[in-house]
């Protein structure tokens, strides 16, 4: 079989799509009214079934990483599981819908009851695969299991460290464990020296965790703008003023702030915090 892990996740977004509009769309049929809503359901679920063989294969296949990831294991079982569930309950879906349409076309009595057992499988078919498409939902926001995994590329990998020691990071300041929150800055500054946003992001710590704003400075100063770069000249400027002031210098905040005004006389933030400076 061909190797479609990495598809795993349009593959899924479509199987939920094309199951979910052809059920609506059977009930609907249901009524007698909408007549192209008949064929456009069974087309749609036929589609979906097939579909969902190849998100539960891709899924098989894309599994590895991330039930490694320590305490995943679990949920990536329960994922498989449900998916398997919903594959094989849309299969029978699938069948009453060839034996409905089969019965239509012969203009069969029985086409109606053919075609409404459908939809009534097909109805607790979308419970499962919602089951399914939670479970997987986990996965990716409460297990990380998803960002950084698919393509195995290391930047992306380097985004998943980010953002996992970024919401760390908050939640320790959030609990009032300031030394915590600033450990894991500062190993991601460390990690992406390159990165403006981390580097603000630790002399920002600096200020608010380690009340050291003398050393923001010095990370402030050794951050390399270039001249083209009026946006991050803008964000380092701001930070500059913020430790300036948390370092008692408030002539040297206001100098840096009158400065900024100057370059960039319409920006309301800048004006905001002069105004804060004056009371």
């Amino acid at each position: 079989m061909p190797q479609i892990g990495p598809f795993h996740p349009p593959i899924v977004h479509f199987v939920v799509a094309l199951l979910v509009v052809g059920v609506i769309f059977r009930l609907i049929s249901l009524t007698g009214r909408l007549k192209f809503t008949g064929p456009a359901a069974a087309t749609l679920i036929l589609l979906g079934t097939v579909g969902a063989f190849g998100a539960v294969h891709s899924g098989t296949q894309a599994h590895g990483p991330v039930e490694r990831i320590p305490g995943a294991r679990a949920a990536v079982q329960q994922h498989e599981e449900w998916g398997i569930r919903t594959r094989n309950l849309f299969l029978v879906v699938s069948v009453l819908e060839v034996l409905g349409v089969g019965l239509v076309v012969m203009k069969s009595r029985y086409a109606r009851l053919g075609l409404a057992a459908s939809a009534l499988v097909g109805v607790a078919g979308l419970v499962v695969l919602y089951q399914a498409a939670d479970y997987g939902g986990d996965l990716v926001y409460s297990y990380a299991g998803g960002p950084g995994l698919r393509t195995g590329r290391p930047e992306d990998v380097g985004h998943l460290f980010a953002a996992g020691v970024y919401q760390q990071a908050m939640l320790d300041r959030q609990a009032g464990k300031p030394a915590e929150a600033a450990d894991l800055i500062d190993l991601a500054a460390r990690r992406f020296p390159e990165d403006v946003d981390w580097q603000l992001a630790a002399a920002d710590s600096l200020i608010q965790d380690r009340k050291d704003p003398h050393a923001a400075l010095a990370r402030l100063d050794a951050i390399k703008v270039a001249a083209d770069d009026t946006r991050t000249h803008l964000r380092v400027s701001m930070m500059k003023a913020s430790a300036q002031q948390a370092a008692g210098d408030l002539n040297g905040a206001r100098a840096t702030l009158e400065a900024l005004k100057a370059q960039f006389p319409n920006n309301q933030q800048i004006q905001r915090r002069l105004s804060e400076l004056a009371k």
